[in-house]
């Protein structure tokens, strides 16, 4: 570790231990969405319970980010983020041996806790340790290899995907053989993850400290010593001077200095407001449905796949291009732009979902009658169907037929395309269990050019987000929070966060069964407006400024 004594070679080190809690945070996120194709098939599950499994992650997430931060204070930031990387191998663990719902989601929670840990953590540690010119590009390496941990688990995903196809299509009916290709199919993308997980947690051990949490604790040798090791000399002194001024500040306000003052709650509050906003786009959603959302826009399993590798790739990409422009052109302006892009392809996805859900007719009544007389499998076959005249599954043209129903008050949605290779749908529930059909849908299934429509329109989505609150959003809440309150406030901050991801992800199914997909996209556009108005309005730039000064500046306005 001798290379490891040079600053630059050392700050290398460091970006590349924390970006791989980026590209940790990322998969978390990311590779549920193709484990979706097969997961209920494999374990049954209600909607309720596939939402928890998707939700879990973010739920996770918002009992340790709090945690995290008061942790984080106590014991330090290096000894948490260890900490996360054994949370996260232990969670892997749990969900591939997972057989029932309660482990998966218990495997779930973990991995979540793992993820809030790191969000909170990894950030507010590289805020601490790198300097101010180099700070928003370093943070922002941490939301670049947030965005290549969600593109790995798309390609993972994709990879899965194809082999379980293929294995289904030559299993030729066989329902051993294709429930044993589904169920190695989310298995296999769950233990993939285990090797990034492992590199993660065994760099975090040559880590330094944080230098101000040293000095706020009173070491301020090993903080020296620590600031050194990361800072270019050049830069240093002040560094230093400003971390010692901070200090000494801090420790005669301690006891008589209010935390109601307006330096402490309007950072405190804006950098709340920009992390709920932030996930009222919808972003985790999105990104954990994808794959269901382009099946639902008209593609197929392996185009939706395609497509969620896409739209996943993209997002990579376009976070590059802005790891590069954060430090030239500001936090405000790229915030402004990517909040103006996202208002648009969210309510013109909308739009392109309304156009689809109005030419479906309401076949609740015959698809409950017919409820009543399914074969000893709970399938009812679609070829004895007919809904309407305008749509019937005789005519050329794909149609599709979507049923929300329950099953001793627990909702399931089935859904069935007349391009299915087997024209039946199979509705989870045994034989002798009554089954109350609540809302059937059967209309002109979406052309694939509706479907690529979509995918156009969520890599906008998602290019406007890199490019504007992706790369921001981590660097503005370490940067807003003053010293005094950093740690807590940006585990409050992700905390609510996360509520608002856990609640909407868990939302997603329900909403979209009885409402359809347009209201999620037109309620994120709203949200996505909300957000805009704040960065225009309320946010400052903080571009070059030390911690401090930024501090200073809250301080200084009435």
């Amino acid at each position: 570790m001798t290379l490891l004594r040079n600053p630059r070679h050392y700050s290398r080190f460091l970006l590349v231990v924390s970006g791989l809690g980026g590209l940790l945070y990322g998969i978390d996120v990311g590779i549920i969405a193709a484990a979706l194709l097969y997961l209920d098939k494999s374990i049954h599950l209600s909607v309720a319970e596939t939402s928890a499994i998707v939700a879990a992650v973010l739920g996770g997430g918002i009992f340790s980010s709090l945690a995290g931060g008061f942790l984080a204070d106590l014991f330090g930031r290096r000894r948490m983020m260890i900490l996360s990387g054994f949370t996260f191998l232990a969670s892997v663990g749990i969900i591939v041996l997972s057989q029932s719902f309660l482990p998966l989601l218990l495997g779930r929670l973990l991995q979540g806790m793992s993820g809030g840990i790191m969000g909170v953590v990894i950030p507010l540690y590289l805020a601490e340790t790198l300097s101010a010119d180099s700070r928003g590009r370093g943070t922002a390496i941490f939301q670049f290899m947030l965005t290549l941990g969600i593109v790995v688990a798309a390609f993972t995903g994709f990879f899965f995907t194809h082999q379980a196809e293929a294995a289904i299509l030559a299993a030729h009916g066989n329902a051993a053989l294709i429930q044993q290709a589904r169920d190695h199919a989310w298995r296999g993308m769950f233990f993939s993850i285990l090797y990034p997980g492992l590199l993660f947690t065994l760099g975090s051990f040559f880590l330094s400290e944080s230098p101000r949490w040293l000095a706020r604790r009173g070491h301020t040798d090993a903080a020296r010593a620590a600031l050194l090791r990361s800072v270019p000399p050049a830069h240093a002194d002040q560094e230093w001077n400003a971390i010692l001024s901070a200090t000494d500040h801090s420790a005669s306000v301690r006891h008589s200095d209010s935390l109601l003052q307006r330096k402490y709650v309007v950072p405190f509050l804006l950098a709340c407001a920009v992390l709920a906003l932030n996930q009222a786009t919808g972003i985790n959603s999105i990104l954990a449905y994808l794959v269901v959302i382009l099946r639902q826009a008209g593609l197929s399993a392996n185009h939706a796949s395609q497509g969620d590798v896409i739209v996943k790739v993209l997002n990579c990409l376009v976070t590059l291009v802005a790891v590069s422009l954060v430090d030239r052109k500001g936090r405000r302006f790229l915030l402004i732009t990517g909040t103006t892009g996202l208002t648009l392809a969210l309510a013109l996805g909308g739009l392109v979902f309304l156009g689809s859900e109005r030419q479906l007719q309401d076949v609740t009544a015959p698809v409950q009658q017919l409820a009543q007389h399914l074969d000893h499998n709970n399938a009812l076959s679609l070829s004895v169907v007919s809904f309407g005249k305008s749509y019937t599954p005789s005519l050329a043209q794909p149609a599709v037929l979507t049923v929300l129903y329950s099953v001793h008050g627990a909702e399931h949605i089935a859904t069935l395309r007349t391009t299915d290779p087997d024209p039946t749908l199979t509705l989870t529930a045994e034989p002798s269990q009554p089954i109350l059909i609540r809302r059937a849908l059967f209309g002109p299934l979406p052309s694939p050019v509706t479907g690529w429509l979509v995918t156009a329109l969520l890599s906008l989505f998602i290019s406007a987000y890199a490019v504007g609150p992706g790369v921001v959003v981590w660097l503005m809440l370490s940067e807003l929070m003053p010293t005094r309150i950093r740690a807590v406030g940006m585990g409050v901050a992700l905390l609510l966060n996360l509520a608002v991801s856990t609640l909407i992800a868990d939302l997603f199914l329900p909403v979209v069964g009885h409402f359809g997909y347009s209201t999620m996209f037109f309620f994120w556009s709203a949200c996505s407006v909300l957000y805009l108005l704040i960065a225009l309005f309320l946010l400052p730039e903080t571009r070059g400024r030390t911690l401090e000064q930024i501090e200073a500046h809250f301080a200084r306005h009435p």
